[in-house]
């Protein structure tokens, strides 16, 4: 389905043509897994000591390395699945989907949902851009407004490719916070870099913010005219796209019997399933507990395992019966699938890089040639090149954080401000590895070659940007 790439403006042209480009050539994510292991181990053996067999060995202990960390990153994921999908979170995202009057508001839109909910918690912001990236594709076909659904796709995962890093689920900076991290042991640091220095302060809430700016000028400016736009049926049959599923339709809130209709009479342990008292008082209790952590440690509480006991409780919260909540959680299921599927072979390529060194020796090769002035810059794409092949945020800093923060330390650089820069690289490729896109790819229903053409278009403008503002926004 290439695109014409005549007419319009340049940036237009530009977004046609890497999309047509990408369509052709771009492999499926798993495959894409693949080919990076191959390329990776390659590197390691002809640019390190590693042996042949080594290598190998270096592999196979990565597939487990991070088991921990990848059970906390698949529950972000689901838990932000499970409030997305709650009704009320749908029906407001189908609202605001009737909003835009054109394609190009209506692109924007969702771009900027997306990198803003991504901040409060990536997994919500990259669950629902999807979701609001299909209902805003429903929307739009239903009322007859052009819109071109891969971009709209993209849109919905800006949040992943630009703020997620900057937000309150960070993984970098979360990871700081936390009392006896790794970089503590290390002797790297010597105390916790508290959430106020990272997230919380002034500079990376500026960047947050002309990132969202600049991001939503770019998306309408990448938007095709109406004539060269493809809407959501070219990628999901009309007869399917307004049907009850659990990829974009109605969500089923009430208990039904085995015929599948209301039940109005249950049995005893049927009732106890979907008691909102058995459900509500444990959440309830959970969230009490989240309020006295903040009350008691402020904001510097946040951590992963706080980010995800918080939402939890909060969709137990709003769903209240236990059989709904763990169903809601085995739709989540199938949006994890693939990143289960793929998380241990990107933490086999870690392990290489890490174990053989040449994830130290890539970072160290670009912060050496950095100055205090341009440290960001280059922290910033030291994460970017390693983010390609590693695209963890949690586990590539544990293998490159602690050669990021040795070289800012010796450039009299503040621990937070070496991390924030450091995490915007991590984010802004993620605009070309498709592995966090497979949750979004199963809600919208289309491939990863037909919409990261733009998402690497993306990539490319926001690079002139995001330099400038590392190397002039103060800290």
């Amino acid at each position: 389905m290439a695109q014409s790439i005549t007419g319009g403006s340049a940036l237009e042209r530009m977004g046609s043509g890497m999309a047509n480009w990408v369509e052709r050539w771009m492999p499926s994510p798993f495959l894409f897994a693949i080919i990076l292991t191959y390329i990776v181990y390659i590197a390691a053996v002809l640019g390190t000591d590693a042996g042949v067999f080594e290598a190998v060995e270096f592999w196979y202990d990565g597939f487990w390395a991070f088991l921990t960390f990848a059970m906390q990153m698949v529950l972000i994921l689901m838990t932000g699945f499970v409030v997305a999908y709650h009704p009320r979170v749908n029906a407001g995202l189908q609202w605001l989907s009737r909003l835009p009057s054109n394609g190009k508001q209506a692109v924007v839109l969702v771009g900027v949902i997306s990198m803003a909910l991504a901040w409060v918690h990536w997994g919500l912001g990259l669950i629902i851009g999807a979701i609001f990236a299909r209902e805003m594709g429903k929307t739009a076909y239903r009322n007859g407004i052009s819109v071109h659904y891969p971009l709209l796709c993209v849109a919905g995962y800006m949040g992943l490719g630009l703020t997620w890093h900057w937000g309150l689920s960070g993984s970098a900076p979360l990871l700081l916070a936390t009392e006896g991290n790794e970089f503590i042991e290390m002797g790297i640091i010597d105390e916790t870099v508290p959430t106020s220095a990272t997230i919380l302060h002034p500079y990376a809430l500026t960047l947050t913010v002309l990132s969202i700016a600049f991001a939503a000028v770019v998306l309408y400016l990448l938007s095709p005219s109406p004539e060269r736009s493809r809407d959501i049926t070219a990628y999901i049959p009309e007869d399917e796209l307004f049907e009850t599923a659990a990829d974009g339709g109605d969500v089923q809130t009430e208990p039904v019997d085995s015929a599948g209709g209301p039940s109005d009479e249950q049995v005893p342990a049927e009732r106890l399933n979907n008691s909102r008292i058995m459900g509500g008082l444990i959440a309830l209790a959970g969230l009490v507990m989240v309020g006295y952590t903040f009350a008691t440690l402020g904001l510097d509480a946040l951590d992963l395992n706080v980010v995800n006991f918080a939402f939890l409780m909060a969709g137990l919260a709003i769903y209240t019966r236990p059989q709904l909540y763990r169903d809601r959680f085995g739709d989540a299921s199938k949006a994890a699938a693939g990143v289960i599927l793929l998380f241990p072979f990107f933490a086999g390529i870690q392990g290489i890089m890490a174990s053989s060194g040449l994830a130290e020796s890539m970072a160290e090769g670009l912060l050496t040639i950095s100055s205090p002035e341009t440290f960001p810059i280059f922290a910033w794409l030291a994460a970017a090149v390693t983010n390609m092949f590693v695209p963890s945020g949690g586990g590539e800093w544990i293998v490159l954080g602690p050669s990021v923060l040795e070289a800012a330390q010796a450039h009299g650089i503040p621990a937070g401000h070496a991390t924030m820069a450091y995490a915007v690289g991590d984010a802004h490729t993620n605009l070309l590895n498709p592995f966090w896109a497979l949750p979004l790819l199963a809600i919208t229903r289309i491939k990863a070659r037909e919409m990261f053409g733009y998402a690497i278009a993306m990539l490319l403008l926001l690079i002139p940007f995001l330099a400038i503002v590392l190397y002039v926004v103060p800290y």
